[in-house]
């Protein structure tokens, strides 16, 4: 499914949790070049206010296409494991309305 002219297509990856909030950062800013590859417009990284280590985040991209290789790239599967999430994140495509 690709998006609409003007629309964009966000991925989202919902109750990602860490071991370590720093050092999950550093390898999540290291794969900023992967996030270019697949021609990721926006982030956003949100914690629960009680909870750093408990992560939402989402990226923008321009097609679904796009959002959907993003998320099954290799390289991001490895980041993740690298970077301490734990447990296997939730990954899903949403488009704008």
């Amino acid at each position: 499914m690709v998006s609409e002219v003007g629309r964009t297509t966000r991925a989202s990856s919902n109750s990602h949790k860490v071991q370590d909030y720093a050092a999950w950062r550093k390898v999540y800013d290291e794969l900023q070049p992967l996030r270019d590859q697949y021609g990721c417009t926006g982030q956003r990284v949100m914690q629960l206010p009680d909870n750093a280590d408990d992560l939402f985040i989402t990226h923008d991209f321009p097609t679904a296409e796009q959002a959907g290789s993003f998320a099954h790239d290799p390289a991001l599967r490895a980041g993740m494991e690298q970077a301490g999430v734990q447990g296997a994140p939730q990954i899903e495509i949403f488009t704008d309305v």
